[in-house]
């Protein structure tokens, strides 16, 4: 198997997919993405992908579906430059720390769909919570194994792009007074590997998106 026979399908906005993309570019992995419209589905995507989900990853002939199980192939398969740490606690901890952030994008696509006031502030105080735990999580960083940049953290730098476009609406107080979580925010943000997992209109897409969702953060943005 060659880098050269990857082919990533997803559709511009997937938060998962990221990881993927950063996970690649941190092992120096070249490989095609392909774009799809999850509204308008091609015949083909529903041949490789059972659950109707992006991303998948086709391997030649083969495909891969479920974010988790495409991650870790690409660590099995490219182990030059592992993501996971040495030391099995350590690694089980970044493992779980991944799938802390599976549920916490789960979270906030609750957060912005909500259709009224009452289900927006559940959703919100929910992620302010999650952040909180998160925020103990941290050491003394830049990463959570430290200095070294493992698949907790490119797990997490999607999370971070959605608050971007959130911090630009306005201040919902789900990230306030962390401070070790700030700093974590601002060393993904500069790592060249997040920087380059999405297409440059990334941040407009994803505000027209939020605009059209009808929700009460919809309304929120048309005030």
């Amino acid at each position: 198997m060659t880098a050269s026979s990857l082919r990533l399908v997803s559709n511009v906005l997937c938060p998962y997919t990221q990881r993927a993309v950063i996970q690649l570019a941190e092992k120096g992995i070249g490989f095609e993405r392909v774009y799809i419209d999850l509204a308008d589905r091609p015949a083909w995507f529903a041949a490789i992908s059972p659950l109707g989900k992006v991303p998948v990853l086709q391997v030649g002939d083969a495909a891969i579906f479920e974010t988790a199980v495409i991650c870790e192939f690409i660590e099995d398969a490219f182990p030059a430059v592992p993501l996971h740490p040495a030391d099995p606690l350590a690694r089980a901890r970044s493992r779980g720390l991944a799938e802390f952030a599976s549920a916490v994008i789960a979270d906030v696509f609750g957060f912005y769909m909500a259709a009224d006031e009452a289900g927006f502030e559940q959703r919100r105080a929910g992620l302010a919570a999650r952040f909180a735990w998160l925020e103990r999580q941290l050491g003394e960083g830049p990463w959570f194994d430290g200095a070294r940049f493992t698949l907790a953290d490119a797990a997490f730098a999607p999370v971070f792009r959605l608050f971007d476009t959130f911090d630009g609406i306005a201040d919902f107080g789900i990230l306030g007074g962390l401070p070790r979580l700030a700093a974590y925010r601002r060393a993904l943000g500069d790592r060249p590997s997040v920087r380059d997992a999405v297409v440059p209109d990334y941040a407009a897409v994803f505000k027209r998106y939020l605009e059209q969702r009808g929700s009460h953060l919809s309304r929120i943005m048309s005030a």
